[in-house]
């Protein structure tokens, strides 16, 4: 009897890590769900919006096995196969460009839905974030690159945020690196996580009993110190001299694109990171993240990820990147003011209601916000944020300010 008394009490109780936003928040956060989608479209990114569920194959193609955590699961009682309710939308709108679009040129695609997580990650504050992004495919040069960066940057001071600082990577360094020492899956998965923590003993030691070429353990080691401003890629031509052709090619890609993302964006802060490695598990080149003070993890992340569309028959060049929209909000100091209003009284004489209705509907049209107040309605008409009133003069309806 105590238990059902208790579960009643706590009936109202959400699940760790689900959110919910209530008013002004929630204004707050659809007033910048519409501006975003407003800026993907002046950009040319066309909106899409992937199914909740898929078949948990679809949506776990190339994302590797922490996707594969983060997804819940169910069974469809129809088909009695496996579904999987999306974690993260960038697979589904690769199948789309893939699969449903099937163009020939250059496809740019954006999202803003609900994803659900089984764990709370450091991407979002929540296991429910709203994600939202945009996706570059059919294209393979730096320039794409640099536009999704720049798109990044401009949600983010869409959303209020200021001085974004943007870390760069590129996966390809370590592939190639890991290559070389001839690492297992089991052991590349172990030096990766170490690499995210910058351990350098552990990765040392790590290194010392896996891999017995000491040029790739010394080149692998030291992944873990270069990172900072531009002149860290001279040193890491230095460092990785001996590494070969594509870790060469993977440091001047990082050159380019930061080249051209300075003229695009100008003073933006740029810090490379050869160590960072987020998406690691679907991406294919340049990765990216953006921060801001005060916040301890990315707001933003993206990259290069060429081969996630080869599962739906065209592996398509693709660049992307995604953010939380309740993480940017909350992050926001852009304060929403409560829009003003306008009270209508009832009228006890039916012609006038008519009349008033008309009225009252015409207001709306031109974007007024109009609340009809209830009979019996007991409550302060200024906390629903009104400051005029419908008022009859000379016969005729008017607007007037409340005194």
């Amino acid at each position: 009897m105590a238990n059902n008394v208790s579960k009643e009490k706590n009936s109202w109780l959400l699940p760790e890590g689900i959110d919910e936003f209530l008013p002004p928040q929630a204004e707050r956060l659809e007033r910048l769900r519409r501006s975003l989608l407003d800026l993907y479209s002046s950009w040319g990114y066309e909106y899409v919006i992937p199914p909740m569920v898929e078949y948990l194959e679809s949506l776990l193609v190339g994302a590797g096995t922490e996707l594969e955590l983060e997804t819940f699961k169910l069974i469809d009682q129809k088909s009695g196969r496996l579904l999987g309710v999306h974690a993260d939308m960038t697979p589904q709108v690769a199948r789309i460009d893939a699969h449903r679009l099937n163009r020939e040129g250059p496809t740019r695609l954006c999202y803003l839905d609900a994803v659900l997580h089984t764990r709370q990650d450091g991407f979002s504050r929540g296991r429910c974030p709203l994600q939202v992004g945009a996706e570059l495919y059919g294209h393979a040069g730096i320039e794409s690159d640099v536009e999704i960066i720049h798109l990044m940057v401009e949600t983010l001071r869409f959303a209020g945020l200021d001085e974004i600082h943007i870390d760069l990577g590129h996966v390809g360094i370590f592939r190639a690196l890991a290559r070389r020492a001839n690492l297992t899956n089991v052991q590349e998965a172990m030096l990766f996580d170490a690499l995210q923590r910058k351990a350098k003993p552990e990765i040392g030691e790590l290194l010392a009993d896996v891999c017995d070429d000491a040029d790739a353990r010394a080149m692998l080691l030291a992944l873990v110190d270069l990172n900072g401003a531009a002149g860290v890629l001279k040193e890491a031509r230095e460092v990785l001299s001996g590494a070969g052709k594509e870790v060469l090619t993977a440091i001047d890609t990082l050159q380019q694109v930061a080249g051209f993302a300075a003229q695009r964006m100008g003073d933006i802060s740029l810090h490379f990171d050869l160590a960072e490695l987020r998406g690691y598990s679907y991406q294919t080149g340049i990765v990216f993240a953006a921060f801001v003070p005060g916040h301890g993890q990315e707001v933003a992340r993206g990259g290069r990820y060429d081969d996630i569309g080869s599962v739906f028959g065209r592996a398509r060049p693709a660049t992307g990147f995604s953010s939380d929209l309740k993480t940017l909000m909350l992050l926001s100091d852009t304060a929403v003011s409560k829009p003003s209003a306008i009270i209508a009284y009832p009228s006890d004489n039916s012609e006038q209601r008519v009349a008033l209705q008309a009225f009252i509907t015409a207001l709306r049209e031109e974007g007024e916000r109009v609340i009809e107040f209830l009979p019996g309605q007991q409550d302060d008409i200024s906390a629903a944020g009104c400051d005029r009133k419908i008022v009859e003069m000379n016969g005729q309806w008017q607007v007037v300010d409340l005194q």
